[in-house]
């Protein structure tokens, strides 16, 4: 309208008063988009073929990582209008505030150690069992052992191949699950000089670290992935867990992987 005025011969500043159009609006130009803006859109999209479940603040530590020179606002802008959103999650139950205080907190890696089971099926309804282990000085996932069925002599197991690789820890955090009651284990991990820190029953929050870990495992893993069979699983979830220690930033350890984090711990960065 204001360009119909102008044919009129009509000023352009009165054309603009009159329609009460903005001069600097009118005389805006699109600029082209950085093609800098175009590389990240890309790499944000390969991210996420890859890693499904990454919200815009973990592409931004990522793209960190990478050497990309961004700010959180660019970020969420062009993770938007690449489709990128994750799907809204339930909201979550308001929290009951307990007076608890984790006993013997880890103040360094392989201090203290956390376990414990997640099932899923396969696609043809076989159970498959995934035995969990965590450190959680650093969050390092030492361990993640698929079987059909898993006893006190599997977790022994498991356990023994860690402590000779990474030596034993000061203390073992778990549930009151019969395979973590059993007395060959109990006995084995005395020992081993490990204590046992046993939550109370029907107290998962006092194991918090590996109830969230199992959280993420499940959500970026086992609800992502199709398995045929318990040997296809072990292998997926062994490829998961090397992304998870040495890729996936951690928002707790301030956008470091877990085993940066180690690494930092013991003063070997």
């Amino acid at each position: 309208m204001v360009e119909a005025l102008k044919a009129q011969e009509v000023p352009e500043r009165r054309a603009c008063k009159v329609l009460g159009v903005s001069r600097s609006s009118f005389r805006y130009e699109v600029r082209p988009e950085d093609p800098l803006n175009q590389v990240i859109r890309e790499e944000m999209v390969k991210l996420a073929q890859r890693n499904r479940r990454f919200g815009s603040p973990r592409m931004l530590w990522m793209l960190e990582r990478q050497g990309f020179d961004v700010n959180h606002k660019k970020v969420e802008r062009l993770y938007n209008e690449a489709g990128l959103q994750l799907p809204r999650r339930r909201p979550r139950k308001k929290r009951v505030q307990r007076e608890w205080k984790r006993p013997h907190p880890a103040l360094g890696s392989n201090e203290v150690w956390t376990m414990d089971f997640v099932h899923d099926l396969t696609w043809f309804g076989g159970k498959v069992k995934f035995l969990t282990v965590l450190d959680e000085g650093c969050r390092e996932c030492l361990e993640i052992r698929a079987e059909k069925r898993l006893r006190s002599r599997d977790v022994l197991e498991t356990l023994d191949e860690l402590m000779t690789e990474h030596g034993a820890p000061k203390y073992m955090r778990v549930d009151n699950g019969p395979e973590f009651v059993a007395w060959e284990l109990r006995n084995w991990l005395e020992e081993k000089g490990v204590q046992v820190l046993y939550i109370e029953p029907g107290s998962p929050w006092q194991n918090g670290f590996i109830e969230s870990f199992n959280g993420k495992f499940r959500d970026e893993c086992l609800n992502q992935e199709i398995f045929l069979s318990k040997a296809e699983a072990q292998v997926v979830v062994d490829w998961w867990r090397q992304v998870y220690n040495w890729q996936r930033p951690h928002s707790s350890l301030g956008g470091k992987t877990p085993m940066e984090a180690k690494m930092e711990k013991l003063g070997l960065n």
